[in-house]
């Protein structure tokens, strides 16, 4: 290996450009070649940076010897197949989320990685945004107290996904940063979609996680709503903590307020005290930096000491379970799913 870790991007469409980027800038990677079927795409690729050989076939990238590792931004029902390529030829890999459209595909990714030897990312970017870092600290911290629930949101206009839904198109965002929170994986799952727009496969979701503890994880998505939200809220005993990723003055804000439970109170038939705590709203300063470069900086520092990155196969293959869970969840019309067991057919087959 050179002392810049080569690697081939395999998709240019909305990622591939800012992944081209973000990877030049490393001092210590470099994009050996972007590959792309379709034509227009890869014109784009040339014109753009025409220092970088382009092709349209994925076998002449994996018999290149220029190449140490690849990034896969295509199709989410692409995923396993090219992973699996990949791997096999040897190369460390990062795929976009989610990582394969089924349970079982990701676990033999994930043994395939250990067997050759090979770092497998998944391409969570949430979990590189110092906002969502920055929120994790804080319900780390013993102020937060207790954590109640958490409920995210996330809707706009499309962008309509021709192989997923809209649930497995934005959901894994929120589901794996519920599980970056509370480290941990939800233990059930329930949800309903709407095919509001007509289409095959739903473009809305309500999506409600069981966690240990008895916390609640809601998420409501949506490709059909106007206003655009990216939005997460945990509600603990002593604070209230909001992620806005649309807000860059105030990223996050911190609500020191809360409602614990004190002791019984004598003659009120068995009921707790509710203590009220009011206080403060803080806005934490947070250094800026690219959730996306701080991800692939990840990845080559994971290469480079032979080490996990933050985002590994289990956290995808955790992420992929919970959708499976959802997927028969809404086929049983909000019928709560236990995670850990669901291994059922594909949405898309």
């Amino acid at each position: 290996m050179s002392s810049k870790i080569r690697i081939a991007l395999i998709g240019y469409g909305y990622w591939g450009p800012n992944y081209a980027r973000a990877l030049n800038e490393l001092p210590n990677s470099s994009v050996a070649v972007i590959c792309d079927s379709q034509p227009e795409r890869l014109a784009r690729a040339a014109s753009r940076f025409p220092q970088i050989p382009v092709c349209a076939d994925v076998q002449e990238v994996l018999r290149r010897n220029d190449v140490d590792a690849a990034v896969i931004s295509t199709p989410a029902s692409t995923h396993y197949h090219l992973a699996r390529l990949a791997l096999e030829s040897g190369r460390h890999l990062i795929v976009e989320k989610p990582l394969a459209l089924e349970v079982d595909h990701c676990e033999a990714l994930g043994e395939l990685a250990e067997k050759m030897g090979r770092v497998l990312m998944v391409a969570h970017t949430f979990l590189y945004n110092p906002g969502i870092q920055k929120l994790r600290q804080c319900v780390a911290s013993d102020r937060f107290g207790r954590v109640y629930y958490l409920h995210s949101t996330r809707t706009n206009l499309g962008p309509i996904r021709p192989d997923v839904n809209a649930i497995w198109d934005l959901a894994p965002h929120d589901i794996s940063i519920f599980n970056y929170l509370l480290d941990q994986q939800p233990l059930w799952a329930s949800a309903i979609g709407s095919q509001a727009l007509g289409n095959a496969r739903e473009d809305v979701g309500f999506i409600t996680l069981g966690y240990a503890n008895n916390v609640i994880g809601n998420i409501h998505v949506s490709w059909a709503d106007p206003n655009k939200v990216r939005e997460v809220v945990v509600v603990g005993s002593r604070r209230r903590v909001v992620f806005d990723d649309l807000n860059d003055l105030e990223r996050v804000r911190v609500f020191e307020k809360g409602v614990s439970v004190g002791e019984m109170d004598a003659g009120s038939f068995g009921e707790f005290k509710l203590l009220v705590r009011d206080g403060d709203i803080i806005s934490p300063k947070i250094e800026f930096s690219e959730p996306l470069k701080n991800q692939v900086t990840d990845f080559v520092a994971a290469i480079s000491r032979k080490r996990k990155p933050v985002s590994d196969v289990l956290t995808g293959t955790h992420v992929v379970q919970t959708l499976k869970a959802i997927d028969a969840s809404i086929r049983e019309r909000g019928k709560a799913v236990e995670v850990a067991r669901c291994k059922v057919a594909s949405q898309s087959s």
